[in-house]
């Protein structure tokens, strides 16, 4: 590339499992594609996962996250996708003519790229110790699950010795395991609310296979230590989670492991006016995933925290068929509607009647129940529905159902016995 404006039909910005997806997806479709990826290398997150368990839904194979991202990378250069690293957007508009214009600043100096369509793959980030509100001293030792899980797994450091993990999220109790391996002694996982934060299977492989101790209803309340990490204070918590300053216990340790949630990168969505939804922090999307923006597609992390890799690369997929395939046009969206009692979340959350075509919701209950069934009603009539042994918010799950035969008025996701 030079400085003289690079034109395409799609961009896609991040080079993780969604975006290379979405850029197989769209050359496949016979579209100029560019993808532009931050890091050095292609793979996103999967580079430093070097535990396995990826790619059952996708690949039907059980998979270590460097085997799966490299399944797709291959397959990326091999059909001559034109893309660059260690780069990022700086600006991005609309511009008159209805495509985008975007300022990329790389290696190379500032690289102008105008395209039709852009595909939002940015992934997610961790919460923060301070996004928790910790308490306490600001010492050096507090790491977020993912930063500890690179410096293991990519710099071949260890950042403890003893560690206290606060979260349990899917990173968190994985790495609980990993540093369990590698001869850390980790003291246990905390957990503020009153059920795991992530899936039933870490539960068992990560925490109870290594007889690490899961402390639900409890949390951090504070930081101990000067230049580094000497103690953390934990406390029970109430139903409203609040601590119980009698439950108060001192932990010695040297490190505090951060796995309390991730939040979808979506800085460049908010400033071209893409509206967020405030349940999954992701844009609103249609069946196609395009964004309340005509011609801006949302997938992967971006749009909403998956549970498994090879969701994410199926909404690259479709965000990179739609977004090529995308022609203009009238929208008539349609909300699918869920009661927020039962329902945390559900993904898309509109229908576009005026494309028409198949339509798979994503979604997680409010609470754990058992024996429920759920409903995904079409104009007030079933359009797919199944029963579930056991539902939990930890959980994402999917129905889906092909072209309605008929109009679409109203879709509707119940839960009921």
């Amino acid at each position: 590339m030079d400085n003289e404006t690079s034109v395409y039909d799609v961009v896609i910005l991040g080079g993780g499992p969604a975006g290379l997806a979405a850029a197989i997806a769209a050359k496949k479709e016979n579209a100029r594609v560019f993808l532009v990826e931050r890091e050095k290398k292609l793979g996103g997150i999967l580079k430093q996962c070097i535990h396995d368990g990826f790619g059952l839904v996708y690949f039907g194979e059980r998979l270590t996250g460097p085997e799966y991202a490299e399944r797709f990378i291959a397959e990326f250069l091999s059909l001559g996708i034109d893309y660059i690293t260690n780069a990022f957007a700086v600006d991005v508009f609309r511009s008159s003519s209805g495509g985008f214009e975007l300022t990329l600043q790389s290696a190379k100096g500032m690289l102008p790229v105008s395209s039709k369509t852009l595909v939002l793959a940015c992934g997610c980030r961790e919460r923060t110790s301070r996004q928790v509100f910790i308490h306490g001293d600001r010492p050096s030792g507090i790491f977020t699950a993912g930063t500890a899980q690179y410096y293991v797994n990519i710099m071949g450091e260890m950042p403890t010795r003893r560690c206290v993990i606060l979260g349990s999220g899917d990173i968190g109790m994985i790495m609980a395991r990993r540093l369990t391996l590698e001869g850390a002694s980790v003291e246990g996982v905390y957990e503020i609310k009153d059920a795991p934060a992530g899936l039933a299977r870490n539960v068992s492989q990560c925490l109870n296979d290594y007889d690490i101790p899961l402390h639900l209803s409890t949390t951090v309340t504070r930081v101990l230590g000067g230049k580094r990490v000497e103690a953390v204070e934990v406390c029970r918590v109430n139903e409203r989670f609040e601590p119980l300053t009698e439950t108060k216990r001192v932990i010695d340790c040297d490190a505090l492991i951060l796995s309390v949630g991730l939040l979808p990168e979506n800085e460049i969505a908010e400033s071209l006016g893409v509206e967020i939804d405030g349940a999954t922090k992701g844009p609103l999307v249609d069946q196609t995933l395009m964004t309340s923006v005509p011609g801006v597609f949302s997938c992967g992390n971006a749009l909403h925290v998956n549970d498994l890799v090879d969701y994410v690369s199926e909404s690259g997929k479709l965000a990179g068929k739609s977004a090529a395939t995308y022609a203009g046009g009238r929208r008539e969206q349609i909300k699918i509607a869920c009661n927020p009692k039962d329902f945390l979340y559900v993904v898309p959350q509109r229908y576009d009647a005026a494309k028409a075509g198949p339509l798979s919701v994503y979604f997680r209950s409010r609470e754990d129940c058992r024996n429920k069934r759920v409903e995904l009603r079409v104009n007030g009539e079933k359009a797919k529905a199944k029963k579930y042994m056991r539902l939990l918010p930890s959980e994402m799950e999917v129905l889906s159902f092909q072209e309605p035969s008929s109009i679409v008025k109203e879709i509707e996701l119940i839960l009921g016995d």
